[in-house]
This record gives C-alpha cells, sequence and structure tokens, in this order.
C-alpha cells in the first residue's frame, strides 16, 4: 500500500463525488447503497452525502405500512458509506483492493423522521485517524434541522476475493 500524507488530501479539494465514482469506490448496490452523491468534498477529511429518499425505497413498506419512515440504522450506515467514499477517494489508487469495514458505533441519537421526498444531508468530519482505523462525526440533516447524529469508526482492509 502507498504511503498517504493527509497535508496532500487537505490541499486537494474536490468539489463532488456523484454516483458513477461512488459505485467504483465501495461495494455496496441496490438495495443497499445509501448514497447518491457526495459534495463539498476534502477527501479524507470532511464532505456532505446526498440520499434523495424516495417512497420506493425497499424498507418502506414494512417500515411502517402507513407511516413510511426510514430506519434510523439505515440512515448511520448512509453516513458510514460516504465516509468510507471519502476515505477511499483519500487513498487514491492505494484503495485498489480495499474495503471499509464498521467498528464502533457510539452516540447515536435520532431527532426526526426521514420520510419519502426528503433530501438526507449527511455531513460526516474526520476527528481521527490512525493507521487502519478512521473515526468519524457524522451529522444528517433534512431541510436544515438535525434528524441524527452518531460517532462511528471503521477500519480498512485489503478485500479477500
Amino acid at each position: 500500500m502507498e504511503t498517504f500524507s493527509m497535508t496532500e488530501a487537505s490541499a486537494q479539494v474536490v468539489e463532488k463525488i456523484d454516483i458513477h465514482e461512488i459505485i467504483k469506490m465501495i461495494p455496496h448496490r441496490y438495495p443497499f447503497l445509501l448514497v447518491d452523491r457526495i459534495v463539498d468534498v476534502i477527501p479524507g477529511e470532511s464532505g456532505v452525502g446526498i440520499k434523495n429518499v424516495t417512497y420506493n425505497e425497499p424498507f418502506f413498506p414494512g417500515h411502517f405500512p402507513g407511516r413510511p419512515v426510514m430506519p434510523g440504522v439505515l440512515i448511520v450506515e448512509a453516513m458510514a458509506q460516504t465516509a468510507g467514499a471519502l476515505v477511499l477517494k483519500a487513498l487514491g489508487s492505494a484503495a485498489h483492493g480495499v474495503l471499509v469495514y464498521f467498528m464502533v458505533i457510539e452516540n447515536a441519537r435520532f431527532r426526526k423522521p426521514v420520510e419519502p421526498g426528503d433530501r438526507l444531508e449527511l455531513h460526516v468530519v474526520k476527528t481521527r485517524h490512525r493507521g487502519k482505523v478512521w473515526k468519524f462525526d457524522g451529522v444528517a440533516k433534512v431541510d436544515g434541522a438535525v434528524v441524527a447524529e452518531a460517532s462511528f469508526s471503521a477500519m480498512i482492509d485489503d478485500a479477500k476475493e
């Protein structure tokens, strides 16, 4: 694996990561790909994932019939997918063959329901990076209002085929 300097990442600001690049970076696919694009990206540091929540999401028929609400654990997963893409973007070519795994979820709080038609903004900021372990704080918002928040850690590892 190549060595990587956070100073290099801080100097490289990327305006956005579109769905095509997200699909190349992280292994998630429908129905579990929960990020449509990422904006305001500083690779390896921070970014804002965007999830356009639609009535066609596969979890809504069962959560809950007559009152569709996005499960909180999927909101946290969407934050983690955003963070994972930021990590892989920061690693550049060193990210080839790498997967990002959850290690810890802490202080998860759910403030308001997320419903069909909402534009979920997933604000993630790196708080620590040591070796293969990355820690992030995440705040999910709809129309500027906080709907969920959590801190989480992930580990990068070589993919096993």
